[in-house]
């Protein structure tokens, strides 16, 4: 079993995923990471820093989809005074902060294509210029990359120039998604729930009832083991004894029912409803249903034809709103 923060796992798909990851940290080459958000790309990149021989040097971050396009560059390779409206000083950039170390590029695919050219370079060449200058400034920098998306696609479609991805791909890492990793969740759970338990400053260890370890091992965590640790910490907070028998996946579902939000106009009304006729002149069961009827039109009318809100704009509950609908059926139509 491997820890390291939260890279905690003992399933075969986890233990060969750190096995690959321990056998290139030490290959003084690019890897590329690619995994679903959650997966833990970051915790890769760091200890695959840790397990080079660059480990004594820096290990310098950026998120590329966290920048504007045009920022992007400077983050990167830094600046000159002067070099734009703003520049009062030099700068130095991600590239020369990471010099004898590991340069880990997050979202890679989220990178303009201009800093694209400047990267190719820095990976051939080992050099770079600063924005606003022609001096070249060498580095020696080991560059690992994340992303989750397909950049293959993006070579296809001219968002991605496909030789620095080459440049890139040394090797490539596939991150498990932790619906991969049998065996994994209730390891992890536990972990989460006894950290949150110490910070806390609860004494006694909370532990999963039958029922809640299966809701969590059944789960399909889309957001991956970062959604599992919010799910777990939500769940040791709001439980009142040594057993946690409440598991919240959707903490934005309300208790009393859907919310109503703004209500929009129909983008396609229908016709307006012709003048009302004399109900004085009807039989009473007549000129309730026919009432009903134009109201319940009009309001699913202004609610686009949501029918909670259409409820809230008569004063109705959702049930007695429900009845009314079974109630007139194919008249509504």
């Amino acid at each position: 079993m491997t820890t390291s923060r939260e890279a905690l796992g003992q399933s075969e798909a986890f233990l060969d995923f750190q096995e690959r990851l321990s056998r290139v940290a030490p290959i003084d080459r690019p890897v590329l990471l690619l995994g679903e958000r959650g997966t833990g790309k970051e915790l890769a990149a760091t200890r695959l820093h840790f397990l080079s021989r660059r480990w004594q040097g820096p290990f310098v971050t950026l998120n590329c989809s966290s920048l504007a396009p045009s920022l992007v560059e400077t983050e990167l390779f830094g600046h000159e005074k002067g070099a734009f409206t703003g520049a009062d000083k030099r700068r130095t950039g991600r590239f020369e902060a990471a010099h004898n170390g590991t340069l880990f590029l997050d979202e890679i695919g989220a990178i303009p294509m201009e800093a694209q050219e400047k990267i190719l370079r820095v990976v051939e060449y080992g050099s770079f210029e600063r924005v606003g200058s022609s001096v070249p400034i060498e580095v020696d920098v080991r560059i690992i990359s994340a992303t989750n998306a397909n950049l293959s696609r993006q070579c296809e479609t001219g968002r991605f120039k496909p030789d620095l991805l080459d440049r890139l791909s040394f090797e490539v890492l596939f991150l498990p998604p932790l619906r991969q990793r049998s065996g994994d969740i209730l390891l992890l759970a536990n972990h989460f729930a006894q950290r949150m338990a110490h910070e806390l400053r609860i004494e006694h260890l909370p532990a999963f009832s039958t029922q809640a370890a299966r809701a969590l091992e059944t789960h399909p965590w889309n957001g991956n083991v970062r959604e599992l640790k919010n799910v777990v910490e939500r769940a040791v907070y709001r439980s009142h004894d040594r057993t946690i028998k409440e598991i919240v996946f959707n903490p934005f579902v309300s208790p009393y029912g859907e919310l109503p939000g703004p209500v929009e106009p129909d983008r396609h009304p229908r016709e307006p409803e012709k003048d009302f006729p004399d109900f004085t002149t009807m039989p009473l069961k007549s000129a309730v249903a026919t009432l009903e009827i134009r109201l319940v039109r009009r309001a699913l009318s202004l609610a686009r034809h949501n029918q909670r809100r259409a409820a809230n704009i008569l004063g109705l509950s959702y049930d007695q709103f429900r009845g009314i609908v079974r109630k007139h059926g194919e008249k509504l139509r």
